[in-house]
């Protein structure tokens, strides 16, 4: 068997997306301003190619591009559209209400309707153009940290990170082209891996990250691109809703962005925090293109792509302790999105950044520790990610009262700059799902149809088989399955309890109850279904589903999203 090749580098990216890729940049500028000992910094990512795994809405607040590329306009920034109309709308179950004026975080002129997908190519371009070097399809599969520490140490340090191995089979073993991961060793590992990154989620739970922290706050993203009839919509177009088909115990809302050509960026939000056992986001979707607005909107159009993503929403408080020995946490993984404006890319940039400015001074410095890391908070601290942040601090948190308290909130918290108002304390998004029984004051007969299922017509409204079809996701058959699941918990609580709830929150169909030949469901994993939005990791009453990174290159592809 072929051994395990051991890398050493200086700064280590996990993560090709807008906050690994911008962190690799500034490290390239700093190089050059400050001159000095070149560093070898190395951004690995499990995505086969640049980009193919970035999903969103997506708009981009320019602020953070300008200070990393000034000159992006020159360079060929993907920049699809312009804004220049912004709409927002509050939808009964036929009509839509125009709100009379457009709150701040919806006004959008001068930002940008983006594919994240191109985006984060072009990104990876200039990184590229810097002679760093991007290891494509390289998935993190465990962190490694140093065990020279005393027994009963507290601390133990970060030294880098481990990549998935290649060629093993689903019964385990190694197959013929079985090739082992690397040891990829660093004196700072920048951990960019995304909305509950499987490694920065190992990282908390290892070094006690959040133990100070508010719980993380989540919602799950549902998009589609569409072409429709070019004179439908004027590029740069951007309409926002709240409403229907959402109760008032449910949290979220839509979007719909212009770009040329027809071209329409499509997508419903709801929060992973609702009580609905029965319920499902996706048909929730479904039910809203059904709307007499939307459908005049699709009419005539096809769909394009499909995804799916969980999106960190819990605010400033529930970001774990950004820094450690060997380490720091960037973007999406350290919870950097201002739900109120519906955007993050600008913020993972930023934190990218801003971790480029501390690792390279503790790399010169000889110091790697925690307390030299530590100025990486600090940058953060004194950065436009607090300032944006931590007004809204609360919001989310605040629409577990319901929609009109949550908005009411909101308004306030905008008006104060969040001044004088008290944090909100929560909990795990998970826990608010109540067990039928309590919820429906009896067992549901039929457990496994959504409370809220919507026709398919194949035409606007599509099953969740037919969208994982259009994410372009691809999982080789023959490894393991990538999804841990506690079967004994599956069928002996959460199922009599909650009805299998995975069958529901999960977009793509990769959960299915399937007849046990006794009389009986069991569970059938549907893995190479599998658009990697997390969000089974983080719905599932029990928290019984861990997910983990398959082989390298597998997954959804999201071109042109």
């Amino acid at each position: 068997m072929a051994e395990r090749e051991t890398l050493e580098v200086d700064i280590l990216i996990v993560g090709g997306g807008p906050a690994g890729l911008s962190a690799a940049l500034r490290l390239a500028q700093l190089q050059k301003q400050k001159g000095g000992e070149p560093l070898a910094i190395a951004v690995i990512e499990k995505a086969r190619d640049a980009g193919t795994h970035q999903l969103s809405g997506a708009l981009l607040d320019p602020s953070t591009l300008r200070d990393l590329i000034p000159d992006f306009a020159a360079k060929g920034a993907p920049l699809a559209a312009e804004v220049h109309q912004d709409n927002i709308y509050f939808l009964t179950a036929e009509k839509k209400l125009p709100l009379p004026i457009t709150p701040p975080p919806f006004r959008n002129h001068g930002n940008y309707i983006i594919s994240l997908n191109q985006f984060a190519k072009w990104l990876a371009a200039q990184v590229e153009a810097e002679g760093i070097d991007l290891f494509m399809g390289f998935p993190g599969q465990h962190v490694l940290f140093d065990d020279t520490a005393a027994p009963g140490a507290e601390r133990r340090k970060v030294i880098g990170v481990r990549t998935g191995d290649r060629g093993i089979g689903k019964d385990g073993k190694p197959k013929g082209a079985f090739e082992p991961g690397a040891d990829i060793h660093a004196k700072v590992t920048i951990f960019a891996d995304g909305v509950r990154g499987h490694l920065t989620k190992e990282l908390i739970q290892t070094l006690h990250l959040s133990a100070t922290s508010e719980p993380a706050q989540f919602a799950i993203g549902i998009k589609e691109l569409w072409d429709i009839p070019k004179d439908r919509l004027a590029p740069g177009t951007v309409i926002h809703t709240l409403g229907y088909p959402l109760r008032d115990e449910e949290f979220g809302g839509s979007w719909l962005y212009a770009m040329p050509e027809g071209r329409l960026s499509i997508g419903f939000v709801v929060g992973l925090d609702y009580q609905d056992p029965l319920f499902d986001p996706h048909a929730a979707f479904q039910h809203f293109k059904r709307h007499p607005f939307i459908s005049g909107i699709l009419g005539g159009g096809s769909i394009v792509r499909y995804g799916a993503k969980a999106l960190p929403e819990g605010g400033w408080n529930t970001q774990p302790r950004l820094h450690f020995d060997g380490g720091v946490i960037v973007g999406d993984a350290a919870n950097f999105v201002n739900s109120t404006r519906l955007k993050g890319i600008h913020l993972a940039m930023r934190s990218g950044m801003l971790a480029a400015e501390a690792a390279f001074d503790a790399v010169r410095a000889g110091d790697t520790s925690s307390t030299s890391l530590a100025s990486y908070k600090a940058l953060v601290d004194a950065s436009a990610i607090k300032t944006e942040l931590y007004p809204v601090r609360n919001v989310h948190q605040a629409f577990g009262a319901g929609t009109m308290a949550g908005g009411a909130y909101a308004g306030i918290a905008m008006f104060t700059n969040g001044k004088g108002l008290p944090d909100i304390s929560g909990h795990p998004g998970h826990q608010a799902m109540q067990k039928i029984e309590d919820y429906y004051g009896m067992t549901k007969r039929d457990i496994l149809v959504p409370s809220n299922a919507a026709p398919i017509d194949r035409r606007l409204t599509f099953d969740k088989v037919t969208g994982a079809h259009y994410s372009g996701t691809h999982h080789d058959e023959d490894q393991p399955v990538h999804l841990l699941v506690q079967t004994d918990v599956c069928h002996s609580i959460c199922g009599p309890e909650y009805g299998h709830p995975c069958v529901r929150f999960c977009p793509a169909s990769v959960y299915e109850m399937v007849d046990n030949g006794a009389g009986g469901l069991k569970l059938q994993i549907n893995a190479s279904n599998c658009v990697h939005c997390k969000t089974c990791d983080i719905m599932d009453p029990y928290g019984i589903i861990t997910w983990v990174a398959p082989e390298g290159g597998e997954g959804p592809s999201y071109d042109g999203m």
